[in-house]
């Protein structure tokens, strides 16, 4: 696979994908295009569909007499089919000889956007891709906006409107559009690839891949050929050349989850990737040039693992240009019942249930929970509840054990109790807050932390 004019940090071109066997009609092409467009090169139909299937690629230009001559043009045509397959379409620009005319206006009948005969003329060239794309470009805006008609994408994914959550999003945002490496930090089962897929969608790579990989769940044997792909030979078992995730994510959005797993080997690899954009693939020596936006994720603080001497100083450099800080549920209560509603919703759907409804004794429950696991955990827990509990109104009766909170204990009189001094420091707790906020509920409850409903049962609970 052959790569030129790699764009500039923070600019995107177009891609073109060039398909010819003659190489000196390629390289041709090449130099005319190179200056506008990122330029991709196939040799025949097979190489150009896997290209197709790989890269984010906005126009193919093709010449329709390629290898072998089975049947006129049977090969051109098949090229165009694969194209505008893609979701949203590739645009297509026919190459035909100067006796070709009818096959290029056949091909144009068959999905084609148009064509030029040979030989080559630059000025043409330029002008009938510079309008493919322009093409290409108004399609894949329709398909973003179908996508926001059928449901939520980027941002809109990720629910919640607690402060510590909006201040993470505020700053997704301002960089999503942009090429900068980010690194996202939080506890297992906060949302780490969800957040970076948002960020993906709300990118100019939107329509390209985003390829995620866990570091965590690959051996320390497997995960240099994983990401940076391997020879035919390059070890046993590799019976034939493999892309890894770095070429497949070209173009696009590499995910690294649990990154402070990497070897410090792989380290030094990801070390130059970052810096060069190129590799090689394990067991080869032809160097690969990748256009590629990288986000990496871990549930433990690099800047200790940095002191610990478990990884890399000026990896964690590169790495750390945007740090986003994912906050554990335990930290947005607020949150906790549009989310248990959300996952509702979401279960009853997948399972062909009635959506339900949530009794105010389980919002209680779910509030005070500490949850470990997080958004991930919620949702575990809120499917699961979909489908042992049929009433109309989700309630405690299949709720976890640990999640209950104990009846009051009659005690001895005169004795303290242990819930009885609990309920005593709640009570001090609400009288303090709103004698502090003038009596103001709403600000009383912001001041706790708590929800404005949780706030309002207390006060009627202690008869406050």
């Amino acid at each position: 696979m052959s790569k030129s004019n790699q764009p500039e940090e923070g600019l995107l071109k177009a891609t073109v994908l060039v398909v010819d066997d003659d190489e000196s009609v390629r390289r041709a092409l090449l130099w005319t295009l190179q200056s506008d467009y990122r330029v991709l090169e196939a040799a025949s139909r097979t190489e150009a569909v896997k290209l197709l299937q790989q890269q984010n690629i906005d126009v193919v230009v093709s010449d329709l007499h390629l290898p072998p001559h089975i049947e006129e043009i049977t090969e051109g045509l098949a090229i165009i089919e694969a194209a505008r397959d893609r979701d949203p379409p590739a645009q297509v620009v026919v190459v035909t000889g100067t006796d070709s005319k009818q096959a290029g206006l056949q091909a144009v009948k068959r999905g084609a956007y148009g064509f030029f005969e040979k030989p080559l003329d630059a000025a043409e060239v330029l002008h009938i891709v510079k309008q493919a794309a322009h093409m290409r470009g108004l399609e894949v805006e329709n398909a973003r906006l179908r996508d926001e008609l059928v449901g939520a994408r980027g941002f809109g994914r990720l629910i919640g409107s607690s402060q510590s959550l909006e201040k993470t999003l505020k700053q997704a945002r301002a960089v999503a559009d942009t090429n900068a490496t980010i690194l996202i930090v939080g506890e297992n089962g906060t949302g780490k690839e969800m957040l970076a897929r948002a960020i993906h969608e709300e990118s100019r790579r939107a329509t390209a891949p985003f390829i995620a990989v866990s570091c965590a769940a690959l051996s320390e044997s497997l995960i240099e050929s994983e990401l940076f792909g391997h020879e035919k030979g390059a070890f046993t078992s590799a019976t034939h050349a493999r892309a890894g995730r770095f070429e497949l994510a070209d173009g696009g959005t590499l995910f690294l989850d649990e990154i402070v797993e990497l070897s410090a080997n792989v380290q030094v690899k990801l070390l130059r990737v970052l810096q060069e954009r190129a590799f090689e693939r394990v067991g080869g020596t032809k160097t690969l040039n990748v256009d590629i936006r990288l986000i990496a994720a871990s549930n433990r603080d690099l800047e200790t693992e940095v002191e610990g001497e478990n990884f890399r100083r000026d990896l964690f450099y590169r790495l750390n240009v945007v740090p986003l800080v994912l906050p554990p549920l335990r930290e947005r209560r607020e949150d906790i019942p549009g989310l248990a509603a959300h996952f509702g919703a979401k279960a009853a759907e997948k399972h062909g249930r009635a959506t339900p409804q949530l009794s105010p004794e389980l919002i209680d429950s779910l509030h005070e929970y500490d949850w470990p696991g997080n958004v991930r955990e919620l949702e575990n827990l809120m499917e699961r509840l979909v489908l042992l509990d049929r009433q109309a109104a989700l309630g405690l009766e299949f709720l976890p054990e640990k999640m209950l909170k104990a009846p009051p204990a009659p005690g001895i009189p005169g004795e303290k109790t242990f819930e009885g001094e609990v309920a005593a420091l709640k009570q001090h707790l609400i009288v303090s807050a709103l004698k502090a906020e003038g009596g103001n509920k709403v600000a009383a409850a912001r001041r706790l932390g708590i929800s404005r409903s949780y706030l309002h049962r207390l006060i009627n609970e202690f008869g406050l």
